[in-house]
């Protein structure tokens, strides 16, 4: 499952040089793809902490367990939708990772929607925006918990030239697929996580 993820990240961003994340994520805030000449500019930020710092608490198992809230920008003219991944490539032990752990899957967010709040529920989300199943089995956010060491999480949000039809309730692997040759760009935000005990 992991090597397929991989290879569509490959098909989907090539040339690109991964750094950061094992599946090959791009430096953080910004994917720098071009589209037509015109180079993107797509971002993404949370004001609950900063890029590869650690995230509080309260967005983890350790806490409320609810989603940070997000903020992003540069989307342009060209997008149609918007996606958001957040994932763990360090499951069960960044000292010998096996998995990439899914936390939260949503796609078809209007390109014109300018980030997420606190906490924010199914029927919160913007206009349009459908859900994918995260590793839980289940839809929304599920917060870091992670069994052993510090994790990075990572909130990727992508730029479609279309909007997806309806996939039900997608895995991640499955919503990479339908994304396959519709990206116009991408950006990162890295979180870390270690649960106190």
């Amino acid at each position: 499952m992991e090597r397929l993820a991989r290879r569509l990240l490959l098909l989907l961003f090539p040339g690109v040089l991964l750094a950061g994340g094992p599946e090959g994520a791009s430096p953080a805030h910004g994917g720098g793809a071009t589209r037509g000449g015109h180079a993107m500019k797509l971002s993404i930020r949370s004001p609950a902490f900063a890029h590869n710092a650690s995230i509080p608490p309260r967005y983890t198992c350790d806490g409320e367990d609810v989603s940070p809230p997000l903020a992003w920008s540069g989307a342009g003219s060209e997008a149609r939708s918007l996606v958001l991944i957040v994932d763990d490539p360090d499951a069960p032990d960044p000292a010998a990772p096996t998995t990439t752990w899914v936390h939260w899957v949503l796609y078809n967010l209007p390109p014109q929607s300018d980030g997420l709040p606190e906490a924010v529920t199914e029927g919160e989300l913007p206009p349009g925006t459908l859900q994918g199943v995260n590793d839980w089995g289940r839809s929304g956010y599920g917060g870091p918990c992670p069994p052993v060491g510090r994790h990075r999480y990572f909130f990727k949000l992508y730029s479609l030239d279309t909007v997806l039809p309806d996939l039900g309730r997608p895995t991640k692997a499955r919503l990479l697929e339908a994304m396959e040759g519709h990206v116009l760009d991408h950006a990162e935000l890295v979180g870390t996580y270690q649960r106190q005990r």
